[in-house]
């Protein structure tokens, strides 16, 4: 039988990547099959700029987010080193990963979330897979603090996005777009909260130009939310506020990694405001069918943004990454862009009545 990914399961990205990554016949693979997610072609953002657009939806995740990606190397690291607990600090997703893959592996996982600050979504599942959840009084950077210093004082393993296992586990997402493009994209847009998916992607694309497998480097593009601009405005943001809230961090764990990626990829940090990035994620699930939480919708907002302003040229081809699944945090599709609630329109049980609501006129016979 032929062994091609395309005639197999996929096996997760530490077993279809293991050439590239940093791991060994020791080290004992974490996986709920993680990666391979898809990269759509997105038509109707094609329309609105007249670049190329493809959208790399990582919703499609076993927990709805990117960061299985790097939690299965964390976790099979944290595991190869004796770890018998984990922890780390959480906006959500990460939270629903670690305690995930710490279930898989029969390790616990210790959650810090800020409270009252955390998608209804993203908790639930941390909960259902039995983790020790824990609501600070603070806000993420408060709890990437207590996190820190639990793990240099107590046994226990951080997994957060500081941990360079993390990074290098969700490099792979680039390498799933080479092959899938044959060459990297003219420009790679991405969210930006704790920064490391940006880290992740250039050094991905990086390796994959050492490796002979692309012709050029994709100019990174990363965008926060206005209120959580951190790398924007050049200092931390001591409260930050979005509702984008995969994204609300004021103090990037990956920031000086992030700009030195920026600088080599000629690449750009910018901001986008509430309103614009509610305004994306609706495009993105009118328009183009895929349902995000909105923090990846940002990505979006950040390729309208720099179409607008020139800087997207006609022909580009832009790959945009989507980093959760829209049922992470779905109250907002709830919602109308004035802010009112989405009813259902209440019909009888009459078909023609039915056919005048949809605008359908009966066939001739």
């Amino acid at each position: 039988m032929s062994t091609t990914r395309a005639s197999r399961q996929w096996r997760g990205v530490l077993h279809e990547y293991a050439d590239r990554l940093n791991i060994s016949e020791a080290t004992p693979i974490v996986t709920l099959g993680e990666g391979g997610t898809p990269l759509i072609p997105a038509p109707a953002l094609s329309a609105r700029t007249g670049a190329q657009v493809y959208v790399k939806f990582e919703g499609m995740n076993p927990t709805g987010s990117f960061k299985d990606r790097g939690m299965t190397m964390a976790i099979s690291k944290a595991v190869e080193h004796g770890a018998k607990a984990v922890i780390c600090a959480s906006t959500g997703n990460t939270s629903a990963s670690a305690a995930a893959y710490a279930t898989h592996a029969g390790i616990t996982a210790a959650v810090l979330v800020p409270e009252g600050k955390i998608a209804l979504g993203k908790l639930s599942q941390a909960i259902a897979h039995n983790a020790e959840l824990l609501q600070v009084r603070g806000n993420f950077d408060d709890c990437l603090d207590i996190a820190r210093d639990l793990a240099e004082n107590y046994p226990v393993h951080l997994v957060n996005s500081v941990n360079p296992d993390r990074i290098e586990g969700q490099k792979t997402a680039a390498f799933e777009v080479v092959e899938v493009l044959g060459d990297a994209p003219d420009f790679h847009i991405v969210p930006v909260g704790n920064a490391g998916n940006y880290t992740a992607y250039s050094r991905g694309y990086s390796e994959e130009l050492v490796r002979g497998e692309t012709t050029k480097l994709p100019r990174m593009f990363g965008f926060q939310a206005s209120g959580s601009a951190p790398i924007v405005r050049g200092e931390i943001v001591r409260n930050p506020e979005t509702i984008a809230s995969a994204i609300r961090i004021g103090n990037p764990a990956s920031w000086e990694l992030a700009l030195a990626a920026r600088e080599a990829s000629d690449g750009y940090f910018g901001a986008i405001d509430d309103d614009k990035i509610l305004e994306a994620y609706r495009i993105l699930s009118a328009e183009v069918g895929i349902f995000v939480e909105p923090a990846s919708a940002i990505s979006v907002a950040g390729l309208l943004e720099r179409a607008d302003a020139g800087v997207i040229g006609k022909g580009a081809v832009v790959v945009l990454t989507v980093t959760g699944h829209g049922l992470k945090d779905p109250q907002w599709a709830l919602k109308t862009a004035d802010g009112s609630d989405v009813t259902p329109t209440s019909v009888a049980v009459d078909t023609d009545e039915i056919a005048g609501v949809l605008g359908l006129s009966k066939a001739s016979s």
